[in-house]
């Protein structure tokens, strides 16, 4: 890659250094997806004159109408961040931290399948209506005239006796035949973003639930139900309608729900009609031994995976325009279409993603889009979700890049408030071992300086950064890495993660 910057040359071709010793992170059910291409090494980038870049701030473009297809000042600050890359994570710390990580790891979702456990046996036992009939005879046949002055032991009791035996009781043995997975909420909101929760799929009766696992401080924690047990259906998409089965658990499958059918939700995710959570992770060993050997296959099948092609061929159009702009234009992107949801439902009509894809330089043909369109406006009320369409147009990062995102994004947001100031990011944020900063050819404030105003730039409020602000400037510096391992330091050296 032959780059000019202020006059100063890019590293030729033939001096990069080979990649070597990359590690694809395929382990605990993490799947790799990082897009395919030709050359397998990241590029190399070009030691910049970071002085005359902070002070040519006229060269920014303030409008999204300005956009224009050369690198600005602001694409060649963000292409700094692709530096960290080039110098590993120490090895040492990488391994003791990820060791740390599995056993946290482990410790809650053993703390939470317990409590999923304890909670379903009891109430299998307490709760279940059969209980009453016995009870209730038994009172019958002992009632006196005046209930009221009858002696306690003949009143109505509220407490049902455990030790009667009833056919629907749940047994240890039923709920052990489950699928346990992680998940994420799919929302701009931080605070909703970065719950953590636990869910499980029981194959005796085909139901699920979700927990979510809360912790305060190093030791006290609290397991609270999110989605509670029973039997659902998807809410969206191709299989709108059809009950869950094993098969729809995987990593990076959507489970849609009803907001209004759980009214314990929290009032922020209440505001959209459906709920839409992302599994991020699974026990690969309990979903594999629970399938059996047939498989399904079936028309709707059929259609996802051409769904899946038609988006594809989309983004592989738009790859290469954004690989070294991905920044500046999914975070413009990203505040265009909210400025054009004047209602705040996150819903766009089609004219709308149109000019914002005119807008911003992004060709679709006609045809491509169309099709888009109908995949996505399987309703046909005239309307879509504007981050769903931007994840089936641009694409998205994988869910083990995206877990370091949100990694980095709670150490910031400490509070849980889902908005991180500026200020606090500036504390937090340590460029010391950015190589320009070793090589003496920049100083760390430099760096940190460049980070944040392009980092400002894709927010709109100018002392605070959102979750979806913050996951789209590291969305975009994704699409030009090819490596996951490479992706990572980007977010372990400056952040400490």
């Amino acid at each position: 890659m032959d780059l000019e910057v202020k006059g100063v040359a890019a590293s030729p071709v033939s001096q990069t250094q080979p990649c070597s010793g990359r590690k694809n992170p395929l382990q605990q059910g993490w799947t790799s997806k990082s897009w395919a291409m030709e050359n397998p090494c990241l590029p190399v980038v070009p030691r910049l004159d970071l002085g005359s870049l902070v002070d040519s701030d006229e060269e920014c473009i303030q409008d999204a109408e300005a956009i224009v297809d050369d690198l600005t000042t602001l694409d060649r600050k963000a292409l700094l961040q692709h530096g960290y890359a080039d110098n590993p994570y120490t090895a040492q710390r990488t391994t003791r931290k990820s060791d740390a990580e599995v056993v946290a790891a482990e410790k809650k979702k053993q703390t939470v399948a317990e409590q999923v456990m304890l909670d379903h046996l009891s109430r299998a036992v307490i709760s279940d209506p059969e209980q009453n009939l016995t009870t209730e005879k038994q009172e019958i046949a002992h009632i006196l005239p005046d209930s009221k002055m009858a002696p306690i032991r003949f009143r109505k009791r509220t407490l049902h006796e455990t030790k009667i035996r009833t056919q629907s009781t749940l047994t240890e043995n039923m709920l052990s035949h489950k699928v346990q997975f992680d998940g994420r909420i799919i929302s701009r909101n931080g605070h909703d973003a970065c719950r953590e929760l636990v869910g499980f799929f029981f194959t005796h009766d085909q139901s699920l639930t979700i927990y979510e696992y809360r912790q305060f401080g190093k030791n006290r924690t609290n397991v609270l139900p999110f989605i509670q047990k029973s039997i659902y259906c998807h809410q969206h998409g191709r299989r709108k309608g059809k009950q869950y089965q094993l098969g729809d658990f995987y990593i990076g499958a959507n489970l849609t729900f009803l907001s209004s059918e759980h009214p314990r939700l929290p009032e922020s995710i209440k505001e959209n009609t459906v709920l839409t959570l992302r599994i991020t992770n699974i026990d690969r060993g309990a979903s594999d031994s629970l399938k059996t050997d047939s498989v399904e296959h079936d028309d709707i099948n059929n259609q996802e995976a051409n769904d899946r092609l038609v988006f594809k061929a989309i983004q592989d159009v738009l790859k290469e325009q954004l690989r070294k702009r991905g920044v500046r234009i999914l975070t413009g992107l990203g505040k265009y279409l909210q400025q054009l949801d004047k209602k705040r439902n996150g819903l766009l009509e089609k004219a709308d993603f149109k000019q914002a894809l005119e807008v911003f330089h992004l060709e679709v043909s006609e045809n491509d889009f169309e099709s888009l369109w109908l995949i996505l406006n399987g309703n046909g009320d005239g309307k879509v979700d504007y981050g769903e369409f931007r994840r089936a147009v641009v694409g998205e990062m994988n869910e083990y890049r995206k877990s370091f995102v949100r990694k980095a994004f709670m150490k910031l947001d400490f509070n849980k408030t889902g908005t991180v100031s500026i200020t606090d990011i500036r504390k937090c944020y340590c460029a010391k071992k950015h190589p320009q900063v070793i090589s003496g050819h920049s100083t760390e404030e430099e760096i940190k300086s460049s980070f944040l105003e392009t980092l400002k730039d894709a927010c709109i409020k100018s002392d605070e950064v959102s979750y979806g602000e913050f996951e789209d400037y590291y969305e975009g510096l994704s699409i030009g890495i090819i490596d996951d391992e490479d992706f990572v330091n980007i977010l372990r050296t400056p952040w400490g993660i």
